[in-house]
């Protein structure tokens, strides 16, 4: 990639050899967010540009800020690994990958600072007033590979994107006591909750049988539009956030 400008003009350019052609894919329609989960933000971006990795993301955020650019915006980055939305399961090829630096749960995760955030707001801006990219496309990792991934996580601060006009969020519904669908319920209720968790892109199948695929689904969908409780337990807090969320799709 002789000459690579950057698409985002903050951004420092160090060349990831990980990256290849987007397949059947003009541009870009989604933006995936992701935490690098690994100690330092040095070895995260080493890595990100290691050609044994195998792995790269178009852009990386450190903590203080700093943006680095490593894969141009019109080719496909190797970010998402196996994951699906709304059916199409090479989200590589239709997705903006942003690692976003952290150290992830198995490393304590820390809270991400204002700064890093301010940051990853105006790199999404950008993104998506470039590619004309949906507020509902902008997307956690665990969104996509639920089970297989959950980053950003809980801690990641999607109400603050949302507040600065980044992404799709409505208030989550108050936690109170009752009933939750959960393992190895079946039913009319359980067929509905996966018809709303599939209308809004996640991968479920439609079988009314709350299944281990149903639960981790449940559990992704928690941690992007309901963090305070993430139980995989599809209980009326979770219930009614997942409708609120599709009545502002289609209102």
């Amino acid at each position: 990639m002789s000459g690579f400008l950057p698409d985002e003009p903050s951004a420092e350019v160090r060349v990831s050899p990980n990256f290849g052609p987007r397949r059947d894919m003009p541009k870009p329609d989604m933006i995936v967010l992701h935490y690098t989960g690994m100690p330092t933000g040095a070895g995260a971006e080493a890595w990100l540009c290691d050609p044994a990795s195998e792995v790269s993301s178009h852009y990386l955020v450190h903590e203080n800020g700093h943006i680095v650019q490593m894969v141009r915006e019109s080719d496909r980055a190797w970010h998402a690994g196996k994951s699906s939305w709304f059916g199409h399961t090479d989200i590589n090829s239709c997705s903006v990958g942003i690692e976003i630096v952290n150290p992830g749960h198995s490393l304590g995760y820390p809270g991400f600072p204002r700064r890093q955030i301010e940051a990853v707001i105006g790199l999404c801006k950008g993104i998506a007033a470039r590619h004309a990219i949906p507020a509902m496309r902008v997307l956690a990792h665990s969104d996509v590979a639920p089970g297989r991934k959950i980053d950003p996580g809980e801690k990641f601060p999607w109400a603050a994107l949302f507040k600065a006009g980044v992404g799709h969020l409505v208030p989550a519904a108050p936690i109170r006591r009752g009933t939750a669908l959960k393992p190895g319920d079946s039913g009319a209720d359980v067929e509905a909750l996966q018809s709303m968790l599939t209308l809004y892109g996640y991968g479920v199948e439609i079988s009314g049988v709350f299944d281990h695929q149903t639960q981790i689904v449940v559990e992704a969908f928690q941690r992007h539009f309901r963090p305070r409780l993430v139980d995989g337990l599809a209980d009326g807090s979770t219930m009614r956030t997942l409708q609120k969320l599709l009545a502002s799709v289609s209102g």
